[in-house]
């Protein structure tokens, strides 16, 4: 006779969120960073399941003060891929309007004409939405890469980019590029090759919780 198992585990969710958290807490030292990047950084492990992040985890011209801003001033969320805004809890958003042009009918044709990606092409869709928007690029070097060629070429500046395209080509140099971008755009990373689309949308999420 074949016996069932039956599981023990936690079902209620707002425990899983708060064990989670102790956790991360417990197991990582986050003191390095002020509070409101503290609950960031909570998040952006919480999204991924390594600890080890942390130690790659950076932000500079003050992101977390001008984003969250931003986030509540309803500031338009510009993303590289689809994953990256469906990871995004819209009712928590000041009327944010989230926006992913990767699969506009326009983008295969600007890829071909600039021999580039399809989501470093879908950046120009943007054009006329970018300024004091919020970018969240989670996937693609290339999007970023051609992001920052574009604010360099005259491009208006957004609030704030989120930088954590994840992979093996590209994405550690595009995230330092957009460290030492030339303009001092307010930005988080994660150095190396970690990154991905659920970090990224973790960060719009920890920015946009009224109390944080």
């Amino acid at each position: 006779m074949t016996i069932i198992p039956h599981y023990k585990y936690e079902r209620n969710s707002p425990n899983i969120y708060a064990n989670s958290f102790y956790i991360i807490s417990k197991e990582t030292n986050i003191n390095k960073f002020d509070n409101k990047e503290q609950d960031i950084v909570i998040r952006m492990i919480h999204a991924c399941g390594i600890i080890e992040i942390v130690d790659n985890i950076e932000f500079g011209y003050d992101f977390s003060n001008i984003a969250y801003k931003a986030i509540i001033n309803g500031a338009h969320i510009l993303c590289d891929t689809e994953m990256v805004s469906l990871g995004i809890i819209r009712n928590r958003l000041s009327n944010n309007k989230v926006i992913c042009t990767l699969n506009d009918h326009n983008v295969k044709y600007l890829s071909k004409s600039i021999i580039n990606t399809r989501s470093a092409a879908s950046i120009y869709l943007w054009k006329k939405k970018i300024y004091r928007s919020i970018v969240v690029i989670g996937n693609a070097p290339t999007a970023l890469f051609h992001l920052l060629e574009l604010i360099n070429d005259g491009w208006a500046h957004p609030y704030a980019i989120i930088g954590t395209p994840v992979g093996f080509v590209g994405a550690i140099e595009s995230k330092e590029a957009l460290a030492n971008n030339l303009f001092n755009i307010p930005y988080v990373i994660v150095r190396g090759r970690m990154g991905g689309s659920a970090i990224a949308a973790s960060i719009i999420n920890a920015l946009s919780i009224k109390n944080l």
